[in-house]
């Protein structure tokens, strides 16, 4: 076996091993809220979002595209391929991505034992950006498009992250409001039983858009990895076989449950009532699959705590614990650049190991 393929199989280990903790570490995207207010059971929860997860994998690929080809800088100012990733059957980009992979891995494995919901999409794109830069340099990143279409680091990524959580904010603010306003006449004992069932739907819809968003972004690495090593050619499609493994492995690890993430989102941020848990949900979801339908590679972990925070605001005399808040804020300002520390400083061990060999 050649070193290339050994380098080849070891990324494909490494995304689909961060594939499995992008589900275990999200699953409180989708659940959290359920099991809080008692509208599911936990395992029952767990088991259902992974099965959507599964579904929802298979439904669009914009989001692996993305992945593809936005965040490396794959041609040369002429528009003909960098031919310093391709070389040596591609082991500088194949190394480039699996350090990337190993600093997301790293950051989300600290931030599961912290418990604090992360999110695993920046970590990988940290972990990226951070090899990229280490490998290749700053123009190494694709950082925006050549066009007035938003592409690139910027546009596809940046961006969304930063107005997905407020939008989902301000739809389940306006959402839980309404809700409360339709129902003022309901007794509180009816209202919860009723929307308890509706939640079952919303957080349904959560974990099919969560696998439409997260889980492609692993294939978008795997196929880049492909591409690097000459056996995979077309840019804008993904291997079937890619598709298959990397929706069995988030669903293996959502299935398996984040439990201390589940009890910072269902019960850190505020006190959450079945009104409240679906009208989150139901903004998570919507944000997510438009996001999903145009590439955007959002974090799903700050469009669920951005949705929650807003049924927070929207119920008159609930309590948004903002303490907990800005421990979670403070997570998400750091993730992006630890990560691409991480991935930077692997890239460099790895380029050190390599040419001892």
């Amino acid at each position: 076996m050649t070193p290339e393929f050994i380098l080849l199989a070891l990324v494909v280990v490494t995304a689909l091993a961060f594939d499995f903790t992008n589900g275990f570490h999200d699953t409180a995207n989708a659940m959290a809220t359920s099991i809080a207010t008692k509208a599911l059971h936990p395992k029952v929860a767990v088991a259902l979002s992974a099965v959507l997860n599964l579904v929802g994998a298979f439904l669009s690929i914009e989001v692996a595209l993305t992945v593809t080809n936005a965040v490396v800088n794959l041609q040369a100012a002429d528009g003909t391929p960098r031919p310093e990733l391709l070389a040596d059957g591609g082991y500088n980009l194949m190394l480039i991505i699996l350090a990337g992979l190993g600093g997301a891995i790293v950051w989300n494995l600290l931030t599961w034992l912290w418990g604090l919901p992360s999110s695993s999409s920046h970590a990988l794109f940290g972990g990226l950006i951070g090899a990229t830069i280490a490998g290749l340099g700053w123009d190494g990143v694709k950082w925006a498009g050549s066009g007035p279409k938003l592409d690139g680091v910027v546009g596809k990524i940046l961006l969304p992250g930063l107005l997905s959580p407020a939008i989902a904010l301000l739809v389940a603010m306006v959402g839980t409001k309404l809700v409360f306003w339709v129902t003022e006449r309901v007794s509180s004992r009816y209202r919860e039983a009723g929307f308890r069932w509706g939640q079952i739907g919303t957080a349904s819809l959560v974990s099919l858009s969560h696998g439409t968003n997260d889980a492609q972004k692993t294939m978008g690495v795997i196929t880049l990895a492909l591409i690097a090593s000459g056996t995979w050619t077309d840019t804008e499609s993904v291997p079937l076989w890619v598709k298959v493994t990397c929706a069995l492995a988030i669903a293996m690890g959502t299935y398996l449950g984040g439990w201390r993430i589940i009890r910072t989102m269902g019960k850190g941020l505020i006190e959450i009532s079945s009104p409240q848990g679906m009208a989150a949900e139901s903004a998570s979801a919507a944000v997510i699959l438009s996001s999903s339908q145009l590439g955007f590679a959002l974090s799903t972990t700050h469009v669920a705590t951005g949705s929650i925070l807003g049924s927070g605001l929207g119920r008159k005399g609930a309590k948004v614990r903002w303490r907990v808040a800005g421990r979670m804020l403070a997570a998400w300002a750091t993730t992006l650049p630890g990560a691409g520390i991480v991935g930077a400083a692997l890239w460099l061990l790895g380029h050190l190991i390599g040419g001892t060999m």
